[in-house]
């Protein structure tokens, strides 16, 4: 009997709640008098967040909203019941990037990221829909004094000294993607089938070498190579094979579980975890797996590195380890860090796990784009082409990784060729690997704005109020091509734009050149320095020896999928690809 009036009781409360959200709640929102389209329907599938977030409306969209209701609107979230604010205000996002208490990720979003890359447990509370229990996860989920502390405990890690100390391993995994390259032109072969041989393809009439290739997914084994020796001093030889065990694992839950992901029920099962558990589907078994995997091997890894380094600081002969993982250790074993700072191993972890979710996947991406929109603008390419040539003509021989004064000419010269920097800040502007991005009040407040809101009654006000548990939208895509900021070739590649940006460009928030890429504020981008070391590298060694062409018959589409995905029109099931012609020089 008390289990059935238990159960009964819950019923009735989780009703009498949703009626209340979803009548009652919204007419006294402070968002509801700003202005904004009207309507938006179901659960945002076909309203407002559906035109907000998809890639071929996104633009078209904002610039709408813009110029009908201004730089701060209303719109509504998931059902007509939910006021959300959508800023492209510069001094309104800046407030929201700064204040990180009192903005912080929703709990879905929070959700998301901590049932790939974090452990522990999360205990959904439906009262005022806030968030509680412990969540052990890595920097990009944490939030206010946990998050401060691993940022503590991890900047060291990420100095400038540190990073550069990467450049002799990203340049020999890019000469060893240039090899692999040229294996496969010389066996006139596209991908490597389930057997690792090469499929024989027909050549264009004059092409003499060259080969279609997925360059989204040899870019990606790249990139996971750079950010398993710079992780864990760990090689996974994935330009080579795809059979390592951890590699696998962490390919399977950062790619098959999200590039292939999106609907209702991946919202459901944020809302309803205990679904999951229930009816446990594909992606659910891929995840489980493959976290058992990286849990077991990189606890190990972890255990084995810290026993290194404290017997290496025991008997005075110190642990020479550069890679974020051992530098992650020593920094948190180092006096300057309290006890009571210090992180777990299971976050420790959860951190890796975070540098190898954020790191790879987003320069991943960011070098794919970059390929991409060389090879539809040829003239672009063989400028930038030329310009890498004559600086490796510089360094015939490349020296040898202990050589560190030499790397370092090697690396500012690399850093000041001005076409591959404008290249680089152009991709990044107009493709950002982060379409948008969300933050929820915490507290009631009101954000600042740089220009006056002509309210929906008519009266005009400086500043928005927002009630606690209230979204706010930053929308990094529409903040990098606004029309009225960058001009009205916006929406073009156009990387000479910035030996002459305008004026407003410069009053934009952004840790990189005044763009949202890799964030603002607190909470931007840690690793920004390593994933611009990685793009130039890369970009260097495959542009002096390779050209690319886009393929006939097969366009490639961009995809707002966690992270802004390349597909080819009409294979969208078959996951994220890129496919280019590449030729060598």
């Amino acid at each position: 009997m008390f289990l059935l009036i238990t159960l009964l009781t819950s019923i009735v409360l989780s009703i009498c709640w949703a009626l209340y959200t979803l009548f009652i709640e919204s007419l006294f929102s402070p968002l509801r008098n700003l202005p904004g389209p009207d309507g938006g329907s179901g659960l945002g599938i076909n309203g407002h967040l559906a035109s907000v977030l998809k890639l071929n409306t996104s633009r078209v969209t904002h610039e709408e909203y813009t110029s009908k209701y201004g730089r701060n609107v209303r719109i509504k979230g998931l059902g007509n019941f939910e006021d959300r604010l959508l800023t492209t205000d510069p001094v309104a996002l800046a407030y929201v990037m700064n204040h990180t208490n009192e903005y912080q990720k929703p709990w879905q979003s929070r959700r998301v990221i901590t049932r790939l890359i974090g452990e522990g447990s999360l205990l959904i509370g439906w009262v005022y829909g806030e968030l509680t229990g412990r969540i052990n996860a890595g920097m990009l989920a944490a939030e206010g004094q946990v998050h401060k502390r691993m940022r503590r405990v991890g900047t060291p890690a990420f100095s400038i000294q540190n990073m550069r100390a990467f450049i002799p391993v990203t340049f020999k995994k890019a000469l060893e993607l240039k090899d692999k390259w040229n294996a496969i032109i010389d066996a006139r072969g596209g991908e490597p089938n389930h057997s690792n041989e090469y499929e024989k393809e027909k050549l264009p009439e004059g092409e003499k070498s060259g080969a279609k290739m997925d360059v989204c997914h040899w870019i990606s084994r790249a990139t996971f190579d750079v950010i398993g020796l710079a992780g864990f001093d760990y090689n996974f030889s994935a330009i080579q094979n795809e059979e390592n065990e951890l590699f696998l694992a962490y390919k399977d839950m950062f790619e098959i579980a999200i590039s292939r992901g999106g609907g209702l029920w991946d919202i459901a099962i944020i809302y309803f975890p205990w679904l999951e558990r229930l009816f446990p589907n594909e992606k659910t078994h891929i995840v489980r797996k493959s976290q058992e995997i990286i849990r077991r091997v990189g606890s190990h890894i972890i255990q084995e590195k810290t026993k290194r380094i404290v017997e290496g600081e025991k008997n005075g002969s110190g642990y020479e380890g550069i890679d974020f993982l051992s530098l992650l250790i020593k920094s948190n074993l180092s006096k300057d860090i309290t006890p009571s700072q210090r992180i777990s191993d299971e976050d420790l972890l959860a951190n890796v796990n975070t540098f190898f979710f954020a790191g790879s996947d987003t320069t991943s991406l960011a070098l794919t784009w970059v390929l991409f929109l060389l090879a539809a603008d040829p003239a672009i390419q063989d400028r930038l082409r030329a310009e890498v040539r004559e600086f490796s003509a510089s360094f015939p021989i490349l020296p040898s990784i202990s050589e560190k004064d030499a790397w370092q000419e090697i690396w500012v010269g690399l850093d000041d060729l001005p076409y591959l920097n404008n290249v680089i800040r152009e991709t990044l502007r107009i493709i950002p690997p982060v379409h948008s991005s969300i933050r929820v009040a915490t507290q009631d407040d009101e954000i600042p704005t740089s220009e006056a809101i002509k309210m929906r009654d008519g009266s005009v006000k400086y500043g928005v109020k927002i009630r606690k548990g209230q979204f706010v939208h930053v929308p990094v895509e529409s903040m990098n091509v606004d029309k009225e900021v960058w001009g009205e070739d916006a929406w073009m590649f156009n990387p000479d734009r910035w030996d002459n940006l305008p004026a407003a460009v410069l009053e934009q928030p952004g840790l990189y050149n005044h763009i949202l890429s890799f964030s603002a504020g607190p909470r931007s981008c840690i690793g920004m320095r390593f994933s611009i070391i990685e793009m130039k590298s890369f970009l260097c060694i495959l542009l002096s020896n390779f050209t690319f062409c886009q393929v006939e018959g097969e366009r490639v589409i961009a995809a707002n999928v966690v992270l802004t995905r390349p597909y080819v029109a009409g294979k969208f099931l078959e996951g994220s690809q890129c496919p280019l012609r590449v030729s060598r020089i």
